[in-house]
């Protein structure tokens, strides 16, 4: 199988879940499940049925960060410099309305557009990989074409 690009405080952090899911989550839906068996009738126990879903996910969850764990191949982002590859934190302009936006570049399983955390495989990600300071690039995105000028890219 191929394996999984990943930042190590990207690793850690589906690490950090994995443990809680099996020590915390786990143990206390089994609980649950126990004592809504005590109430009888499980046909028409609701509080028995939301377990059992709550279990099913935490049980997907445990399996899916289990496989994408065993797959990662952590990059140490700080031995890295040059153009823009994984792990990069890139500052960008954006051309039009002159707003600074800054991202680091990272794996899939730990991309959080929110905490500027890029897919690599994103459009803006893949039109930055390769490029330098001062480049431009023009990405296609959902709302239309986007120009953004590359001001820093830092390895941290």
């Amino acid at each position: 199988m191929e394996k999984i690009p990943m930042t190590r405080a990207g690793f850690d952090k589906l690490d950090e879940e994995l443990k809680i899911l099996k020590s915390v989550e786990r143990p206390a839906i089994i609980r649950a499940i126990a004592e809504a068996r005590e109430h009888g009738d499980l046909s028409e126990n609701a509080e028995y049925h939301s377990a059992r879903e709550k279990q099913s996910f935490i049980e997907g969850r445990i399996k899916e960060l289990e496989a994408v764990i065993s797959l990662a191949e952590v990059i140490d982002v700080s031995k890295l410099s040059g153009t823009i590859k994984f792990g990069a934190t890139v500052k960008l302009i954006d051309e039009d309305t002159e707003e600074e936006k800054t991202y680091q570049i990272v794996g899939e399983s730990e991309a959080d557009i929110e905490r500027n955390l890029l897919n690599i495989r994103s459009p803006l990600a893949r039109a930055l990989i390769g490029k330098d300071e001062g480049d431009s690039v023009e990405v296609v995105t959902p709302g239309g074409k986007r120009s953004y000028e590359i001001v820093t890219i830092r390895y941290s």
